[in-house]
């Protein structure tokens, strides 16, 4: 129903838009403003359908001139005539649009200026076709030239526009990370401060646990058994003062993070930007050979930002530091598509592979398979189990993997619709 809504709104603010326009040739044939509005809507909005959307602001851009000329002039029936072919240009021109927009990028300004130049000319070449067969018109190589001169003139307007707008929107999305990387300094600045108790902790624990294993020898021996009492509540007394501490801990780090990441949402489009950037950033310091690739089927809005970004990325991590060193060629797809009520995304690299054995345990806190055998430290192998909570508890979805040694890895997530999107407030 969203989608309808959608189509019915841009169809009569392009109906308005198309009375502002120039007349050509005859008075009956009118240059408009209406198919600049209809791109910049399909631009916007890339879940619009544009066959569809096209065929109905033909429609409603046929209705308004009709009730127009009526209010005007009072006859109707010249109207009702004379003005059918305005479905047509919009028809033709979304079909057109739609069929060479699948073979290159949307979000290449440039490209896109050549399919509107394409589709501006055609549609209008297609109309100009039709009344020259039902009405008396100028030759069609006479207009020819006028009309490719109105589809440049008509496509550079959108073009600058367009342009415009994606260099504004470039400004508020740098803008807005500069905020959000402000928020995160500050975070982290005061998670330090929780870091010092947890390191405080960590000796209390030992002495305790040295403690413990003390009065289990005294135990095994049979010596002092008078002590064992006292000794064991002792224990017990520390145990309860770390799980206290440990307590304050955790409330200082939920007040954090509760306050500081309770912002706004973001479009996917942002988070895979992001993401883009810093893992790319992040395999040139690690100077290795890998190509990221982001293929992203629909955008949407989500409060859960956080989650998803934390999941992507150490998925992309998992995948980097899989990748051997001296790997050419090597490449990260991450894949987004919508399935029914399912957000899915793919991770899938050409990297080492993970044996049968491994595949066993993946999930498993502690589990690591990325060894620094010039130190002998181990990777701390709390990634991937991360992203198994946040796929199935936080975000309600499910997460498997595939392997194959020596050809690479691929994990597929499934998370439910109703779990990630929400409405812009």
């Amino acid at each position: 129903m969203k989608d309808y809504k959608k189509m019915i709104f841009v169809s009569l603010v392009v109906a308005v838009a198309s009375q502002v326009g120039v007349g050509l040739i005859s008075s009956n044939f009118i240059v408009s403003a209406g198919i600049i509005s209809f791109m910049l809507f399909l631009f916007y909005y890339e879940d619009l359908k544009p066959i569809p959307t096209g065929i109905l602001s033909g429609i409603m851009v046929y209705l308004l001139r009709v009730l127009v000329h009526y209010l005007g002039k009072g006859n109707i029936m010249d109207a009702i005539t004379s003005y059918q072919q305005e479905i047509l240009f919009y028809m033709f021109y979304s079909i057109i649009y739609t069929l060479l927009i699948r073979k290159g990028n949307k979000n290449n300004i440039n490209f896109l200026f050549f399919t509107m130049v394409i589709s501006d000319f055609g549609a209008n070449f297609i109309e100009v076709y039709v009344r020259t067969s039902i009405d008396v018109f100028s030759s069609l190589k006479e207009v020819g030239i006028t009309l490719l001169a109105v589809s440049i003139i008509r496509s550079a307007i959108l073009w600058l526009v367009l342009n415009a707008l994606k260099y504004y929107r470039m400004f508020l999305m740098k803008e807005e990370h500069e905020k959000r990387y402000k928020r995160l300094l500050w975070l982290t600045s005061q998670l330090k401060t929780e870091m010092y108790w947890i390191e405080k902790n960590m000796d209390h624990i030992e002495k305790v646990m040295s403690q413990s294993y003390e009065l289990f020898e005294k135990i095994n021996l049979n010596m002092d058994n008078e002590t064992w009492a006292n000794r064991a509540l002792s224990i017990a007394r520390e145990v309860h003062e770390i799980k206290k501490e440990n307590g304050l801990v955790i409330r200082g780090m939920k007040e954090i993070t509760e306050n500081e990441l309770n912002d706004k949402g973001m479009d996917l489009k942002d988070i895979i930007s992001i993401l883009s950037e810093t893992m790319k950033r992040e395999i040139r310091r690690l100077d290795k050979d890998i190509n990221l690739i982001f293929h992203v089927e629909e955008n949407f809005y989500t409060s859960k930002h956080y989650y998803l970004m934390s999941m992507l990325r150490n998925l992309i991590m998992n995948s980097m530091d899989a990748m051997p060193d001296d790997k050419k060629d090597g490449k990260i797809i991450v894949t987004h598509e919508l399935y029914k009520d399912n957000h899915n995304f793919t991770i899938t690299d050409n990297g080492a592979g993970i044996d049968e054995e491994g595949l066993n345990h993946i999930f498993s806190p502690g589990f690591s398979t990325k060894i620094n055998y010039s130190t002998g430290e181990i990777n701390r192998g709390l990634g991937l189990s991360i992203v198994r909570y946040i796929v199935e508890e936080q975000l309600e979805g499910n997460i498997s993997v595939s392997s194959k040694v020596g050809e690479g890895t691929s994990f597929h997530i499934s998370i439910p619709k109703e779990s990630l999107e929400e409405e812009v407030e």
